[in-house]
This record gives structure tokens, sequence and C-alpha cells, in this order.
């Protein structure tokens, strides 16, 4: 008994890393209760030739990132088939989606897949996200360097937030931070 209450801090510090380990989706609850946003970049401005990324549309007309710049923010996500954190998130993704559709452009772009799995990997999940694969090289300033990479980019191109793992896109904190800047 006195081994316990001299160790009681010990073993509840232990007790929930093993909780973390165990379960990553408390890990990503935790992040979002304490971190409800990952990193505004406000310096950095997406140019035009950043921007100019021919895409093939998997479940929608192909197009050009860079003609969707000005209209409405972009929700613009890196991901693979291959890749389980992506996967991961694909549930928020789509309910995001669902929600803020006419107020926000989907560019979610497979990398360093093939299209069959990835369209199989859509109609298996019943997704309807919009989602391309990119026909021409990326820039360095978009390139992202791990799987998942999101970015919410503003109306002229500026990266309003980037996060570089996987998020519950479908949180109140992620619906709040877009809904301040649509107003």
């Amino acid at each position: 008994m006195n081994f316990l209450k001299k160790n009681i801090l010990n073993i509840i510090v232990i007790a929930f890393i093993a909780v973390l380990f165990i379960f990553p989706g408390v890990k990503l609850k935790i992040k979002d209760m304490f971190f409800p946003v990952a990193v505004i970049e406000n310096a950095i401005m997406l140019e035009d030739s950043d921007m100019d990324i021919n895409l093939k549309g998997l479940n929608v007309p192909d197009t050009n990132l860079k003609s969707l710049k000005g209209d409405k923010l972009i929700f613009l996500n890196f991901w693979g088939t291959w890749c389980p954190p992506c996967r991961e998130e694909w549930p928020g993704i789509q309910k995001l989606f669902e929600s803020k559709k006419d107020k926000v452009d989907f560019v979610l772009i497979a990398m360093q897949d093939e299209e069959a799995k990835v369209l199989k990997f859509m109609a298996e999940n019943k997704y309807t996200a919009p989602v391309y694969i990119a026909q021409s090289p990326l820039s360095n300033r978009i390139l992202p360097k791990v799987f998942p990479t999101t970015l919410l980019l503003d109306k002229n191109g500026r990266i309003l937030l980037k996060e570089e793992s996987s998020k519950d896109w479908n949180s109140k904190s992620v619906h709040a931070f877009i809904e301040n800047f649509l107003k």
C-alpha cells in the first residue's frame, strides 16, 4: 500500500501515455482540444505559378488549381491510399465536404497512387469529395514533405492553415476556423 501511495502519480502518467499509444483517436481528440487549429502561416502567399497544377479529376471534371483561385476558400489535401493516416482522416473530410461544399472548393490530390486503387477506395467507402491526380509537377512551395498534408487557402492563395498530419476535419474547431474566413 505504501508503494502505491508513493508512485500513484507515476502510474497515472504511464497509464495516460499507454492510452495515447493504444488508442490514436484519443490523441487526436486531445490535440483538437488543446491545439484547435494548426499553424496559421500568414507570411506565405502562393503565387499563380505555385498553383499552376493541371489536375485530372477522378470523380469530377479535370481542372487547374490556379483556376479555383479568387472564388472561394480552397481545402487542399495531399493523400494516398497507401497511407494509413490519410485513410484515417477521410471520414472527417467527407463530412466537412458535405457541410461546406457550397462555400469551400475541395481539392484532394492522390499522390504516388494508382488511379484504379483510388477509385476502388472511393467506391468502397462511398466518398464523394473531389479527388484528383496531379498531371504537372508541384512547386517546392506546395509539394508536401509528409502525408497527409492539408492546406486551407484563402481566395488570394494565402495559406491560412497547414496541417502535416491526420486531423479530425469535422471537429467544431475546424468548422469555427473556416467560418471565420467565410464572413
